[in-house]
């Protein structure tokens, strides 16, 4: 009878699950203090080797650093984000390049994929580029965290206005907003509940 090879690696530590889920928390308010510009490098290192459909890849992400980047960004949110993205020491637009396909025959070298979204409708290429896209976001959280990184992510903005502030050519897009920096745990809520596993799955 035939059996499975043994695994090639076991899982992580206990402490480090907790960093990364179990203790990780949306933050809203934020400790004083820059992040230096090679923490946010690692953290994209880290992420882009999440997987993507064909490596297509098609996340991007603009660091808003300073006061002045971090203005263009207020006009497009919600009033109750304002105040917690203005004191995030870092703003990332989470985006997604439209033409994310040229690079392609660079990314996934052994076959071509172009035929898939060359001259196909927008939505084959949006439906590809906002899914990868959204999973490379998430990795983006993930590898923040196992940094030692807090991260707020969320909606309530304005994304055309997003667009036209900051993709006027209309190349990237985007799709979330994420403050990242170290947060003040002294302000957390209760974290609220989550479904269950027998609620949100499936065996069959």
């Amino acid at each position: 009878m035939e059996t499975a090879d043994a695994p090639t690696h076991g899982p992580i530590s206990s402490a480090a699950i907790d960093q990364i889920f179990r203790n990780a928390r949306t933050y809203s308010a934020w400790l004083p203090g820059s992040v230096p510009t090679e923490v946010l490098a690692e953290v994209y290192n880290l992420a882009k080797l999440g997987p993507t459909s064909a490596n297509c890849s098609p996340a991007r992400f603009v660091f808003l650093t300073t006061p002045q980047a971090k203005a263009r960004l207020v006009p497009a949110l919600a009033p109750g984000n304002v105040q917690k993205t203005q004191a995030a020491p870092v703003n990332v637009i989470v985006a997604w390049d439209a033409e994310f396909y040229e690079l392609l025959p660079r990314l996934f070298p052994h076959h071509d994929m172009r035929p898939l979204y060359v001259g196909k409708p927008l939505a084959v290429t949006e439906e590809a580029g906002l899914r990868n896209g959204s999973l490379q976001g998430a990795y983006f959280i993930l590898a923040a965290r196992s940094l030692g990184m807090d991260c707020g992510p969320m909606s309530g903005f304005d994304a055309a206005k997003v667009n036209a502030e900051f993709f006027p050519d209309g190349k990237w897009k985007a799709n979330f907003l994420c403050n990242l920096g170290y947060g003040d745990a002294s302000q957390l809520r209760p974290r609220n509940p989550r479904l269950s596993f027998d609620e949100a799955c499936q065996l069959l």
